[in-house]
């Protein structure tokens, strides 16, 4: 089987596969092509591929005779011949015509992003991995954008206090920015709709907020769910009382499939001090604030919103890496030691990730929003 990876374009800077994973596939009796250039923004060189193993191709060629292609963002794809198969992370349920038009072509598609969060399926969680780079990311580019120190610093010349950050979510984004914003000495708390994990925030030396009455999320794969009107007057009441107080505002709240939860109003913005900084990495899905615009940075008043779900691609040596070996665990469940294509749908993390096979759309929620009438 020959795997195929094309260039990402820009801004997108990660690349599917590093040459260490090349090296891997290799050993798996994979043929690996590599287009000219992919790792390039990520600081892997055409030779870092070849000696592990790869052979440099066109784009035309990956496309034309790849029996697998892997593009992170998939807007390259282009036509790749029939019955091939295309893995990414592909927001399938924001992006069912897509999909659909792979689908039609007679494509197989596996969306990295639906892996389910089960323990089996930890060391394929793109999600995670790449969650993980996002939060320390946002909070080193909140600290840059801010106007004043983070830790506390006692001098001749005064005093100065350390900042106060408000981090909305505490999934592994949500965490590893608790962590990294202790290390910068910010005093932080920490709201999430979850009280499972409490004890994983204050272990980080952080503050749980805490609003009664939360709908159960244990359930949810480690996101966000809808919750009751009533609960959410008290989660923005207790979210404003905690605003207006903060220096910083991380959030990280999605829902699949559904737009991100708005959690900081436009009266909680002009509620704030000037000089405050919000970092919304839910902007893809329409953002947690009022104002949020995806990849943009705005001032409203004196306070900066930056709407960047994309924060994982700025370190994008080390997200290649990790969602290399993403890609690398989850293709040992679907190549054969042969080396051939072996979909074996009893699998619950490969029915999981598949989004399309043999000219039908087999997940039942992209199916419906797509139009189409394909059972599940």
């Amino acid at each position: 089987m020959i795997v195929g990876v094309l260039k990402e374009q820009a801004p997108e800077s990660r690349v599917s596969l590093i040459p260490e994973v090349v090296a891997a596939m290799v050993k798996m009796n994979v043929t690996v092509w590599i287009e000219h250039g992919a790792g390039v923004t990520a600081f892997f060189s055409d030779k870092a591929y070849t000696d592990a193993g790869a052979a440099i191709k066109s784009a035309q060629e990956i496309r034309s005779a790849a029996d697998m292609v892997l593009t992170i963002q998939g807007t390259n794809v282009g036509e790749v011949k029939a019955g091939t198969v295309i893995m990414g992370i592909y927001q399938p349920l924001f992006n069912p015509q897509m999909v659909q038009t792979w689908t039609g072509r007679g494509n197989t598609v596996f969306s990295l992003d639906t892996i389910p969060r089960t323990t089996r399926a930890q060391s394929m969680d793109v999600l995670s991995s790449q969650a993980n780079i996002a939060g320390y990311k946002a909070v080193l580019l909140a600290a840059f954008q801010y106007c004043r120190y983070f830790p506390m610093f006692m001098t001749a010349a005064g005093s100065i206090p350390p900042a106060k950050v408000l981090i909305l979510g505490a999934g592994v984004a949500g965490l590893q920015a608790i962590a990294t914003a202790r290390r910068l000495g910010a005093v932080v708390e920490v709201f999430d709709t979850r009280p499972a994990v409490k004890e994983e925030v204050m272990s980080l030396g952080a503050k749980f907020v805490e609003v009664e009455g939360a709908a159960d999320a244990s359930k949810a794969g480690g996101y966000a769910v809808q919750q009751s009107e009533d609960f959410q007057r008290k989660q923005r009441e207790k979210i404003h009382e905690h605003a207006r107080k903060s220096d910083i505002i991380i959030t990280t709240a999605q829902i699949p499939g559904m737009k991100a939860p708005i959690l900081i109003t436009k009266a909680m913005i002009e509620d704030m001090r000037d000089g405050s900084v919000i970092i919304d990495l839910a902007s893809v899905t329409g953002g947690n604030t009022d104002l949020t615009e995806n990849d943009n940075t705005i001032m409203h008043g004196g306070v900066t919103i930056i709407g960047d779900s994309a924060l994982a691609a700025t370190a994008s040596s080390d997200a290649s890496k990790l969602y290399s070996k993403n890609v690398l665990n989850f293709a040992k469940l679907i190549i054969d030691k042969d080396g051939g294509l072996n979909l074996n749908f009893a699998d619950d993390i490969v029915k999981g990730t598949c989004i399309s096979f043999e000219g039908k759309i087999v997940n039942e929620r992209v199916a419906a929003l797509a139009g189409s009438n394909q059972p599940a």
